[in-house]
């Protein structure tokens, strides 16, 4: 485990105070591209336990995608004038990250959802009392650990770039979007070895084996899938379309249609304000569309919990520990 510098120690220690564990908090989910290697999560997991002020409220696995996220949460800590300065989720993160990069190759990986690295997207979110800005903090300190000491090329976005660059922009410049075998899977990669444009942090030549990595902060996201009773993924691509902000649909709504196992394909839909827009309006639309196309849909499911039960669950994991 990393070292706490002297100036975490003094912020911990002086007249900064730590807040309780349901005020300030932040929520890290970690996008890994890997789900078949038991032994590679088993490593990654182990990292995940070395401090254990980071608590892993929640895990979801998928085969047909080959890619499991992590949602972490902890506290965050400020000086006495209030600018955030320590949160255990850095070291937390840096070390999963270090233990993915260790297990898995790139080139060697292959699945149903896109991605463009082995640590493919981190992303921040304020809990509770919380701010945006504090998540922009730990996102933009972590990407300088993963450029820097991980030598892998990282691009920021929402909250945590100068600009406030779109996730879904930046990838579709590089590449993201479009699958390079058998026209609705990901193999090994297919970026080019220097990048067209100069990451945030990070060198600007890619290795194969590790990839790149996303990095932002941003308000709450909601993670809906919504399965097709069909294995025609260009119908259900057309669909995701229709459904997404980008096609015309639902405001705040960016899809992905996706072949998902051998029988049936499946709409990923990010729903940026899922309090404006959620999931019972995306169900809906993507019913009506489907009917028109004579398929079948089932019943959608989230991928993760509502930031207030991640809060219970956070909470109640600390408590626990501490009886």
């Amino acid at each position: 485990m990393r070292r706490r510098s002297e100036g975490e120690l003094a912020a911990l220690n002086d007249g900064c105070k730590r807040v309780s564990s349901n005020s300030m908090l932040l929520c890290c989910k970690l996008f890994i591209s890997e789900s078949r290697n038991r032994a590679a999560l088993d490593s990654i997991e182990r990292a995940a336990r070395l401090d254990p002020e980071t608590i892993i409220v929640n895990k979801f696995e998928d085969r047909a995608y080959n890619r499991v996220r992590y949602t972490l949460v902890s506290y965050v800590v400020h000086d006495c004038t209030g600018q955030a300065v320590y949160s255990p989720l850095q070291q937390t993160v840096m070390a999963m990250a270090e233990a993915a990069f260790e297990a898995i190759n790139l080139e060697l990986h292959s699945g149903a959802h896109p991605r463009l690295g082995v640590v493919d997207d981190i992303v921040f979110h304020p809990l509770a009392r919380a701010s945006l800005d504090e998540a922009a903090w730990l996102a933009k300190a972590v990407a300088a650990d993963i450029g820097l000491k991980l030598q892998v090329p990282v691009f920021l976005y929402a909250a945590a770039h100068p600009t406030g660059k779109a996730l879904d922009t930046i990838r579709r410049e590089l590449g993201y979007f479009r699958p390079n075998f058998m026209g609705n899977q990901w193999a090994g990669r297919a970026m080019p070895e220097v990048l067209p444009e100069r990451p945030d942090e990070g060198p600007t030549h890619v290795s194969r084996a590790r990839g790149i990595s996303m990095i932002g902060a941003r308000p709450w996201v909601a993670l809906y899938n919504v399965p097709i009773l069909s294995t025609d993924v260009s119908a259900t691509r057309r669909i995701a379309r229709m459904v997404s902000a980008r096609g015309g649909g639902l405001p705040t709504v960016q899809t992905l249609g996706l072949v998902h196992g051998e029988d049936a394909t499946e709409i990923a839909c990010m729903l940026l304000e899922p309090n404006q827009i959620g999931a019972d309006r995306v169900q809906n639309r993507i019913e009506m569309l489907a009917a028109q196309e004579g398929l079948d849909v089932e019943r959608g499911y989230f991928t993760d919990f509502s930031p207030e039960m991640i809060i219970e669950k956070y909470v109640k994991l600390v408590s626990s520990r501490e009886d």
